[in-house]
């Protein structure tokens, strides 16, 4: 004779419980903070579609206070961002991106129809956040093109990197040619055309005598 067959109340009781505290469960069970709205492919070809990028030159109306509907937001840690930033920026490093209060930033933002630009020290740095937030719906974030280094080199005159077509085509970050040119100055000869490999067979050894 099973022992809860002495005393069925106790059953009832221990079920009754074991319900009740899966239901609490569910009912206060939280929602997932982010929720994906599209795959890996969309979210890539987002960040190499025009309506995710911010160019640098529209950060001159930005700084002048002459736009009030962008919020610039420096990714880097707080220590590089006290060694200098973009004028108006406000410090959110990468780290402290998708935090609840971050998230809760961002919808307000989205609801006032805000853009939302986010940078770090090149343009890469900032590509991934970029990538997650418009995956989880914050179409309204853009990466700015080039990163803070473009702009410290042209924040004189910024309005002149309108012309520049190398953001969006991408500027190799080292001259692999010249870094592979010999030290006295010769030309590399890439005219020599190349000889033909030849393969020689081995002869085949006579197999070893026996076996098992």
């Amino acid at each position: 004779m099973h022992i809860h067959e002495l005393n069925p109340w106790r059953t009832i009781i221990v079920l009754s419980l074991f319900v009740a505290i899966i239901f609490v469960g569910f009912v206060t069970m939280r929602k997932p903070l982010l929720t994906y709205q599209m795959d890996m492919k969309q979210s890539v070809a987002e960040t190499q579609s025009d309506d995710c990028c911010f160019y640098p030159w529209q950060l001159n109306s930005v700084i002048l206070k002459e736009s009030s509907g962008v919020v610039l937001f420096d990714i880097r840690d707080n220590f590089v961002f006290g060694q200098g930033h973009i004028p108006g920026a406000e410090n959110l490093s990468a780290q402290n991106l998708a935090r609840e209060e971050s998230i809760e930033r961002l919808e307000t933002l989205k609801e006032m129809g805000t853009t939302v630009v986010l940078y770090g020290e090149d343009q890469l740095q900032a590509n991934g956040p970029v990538m997650l937030f418009r995956q989880v719906g914050f179409n309204n974030v853009k990466v700015l093109l080039g990163g803070y280094q473009y702009y410290k080199k042209h924040k004189d005159d910024l309005l002149a990197t309108k012309n520049d077509s190398t953001l969006l085509e991408g500027v190799a970050k080292y001259n692999f040619a010249e870094m592979a040119a010999p030290e006295d100055g010769a030309a590399i000869n890439t005219a020599s055309e190349k000889k033909p490999v030849q393969v020689v067979r081995r002869k085949k050894t006579a197999a070893a005598a026996g076996g098992c």
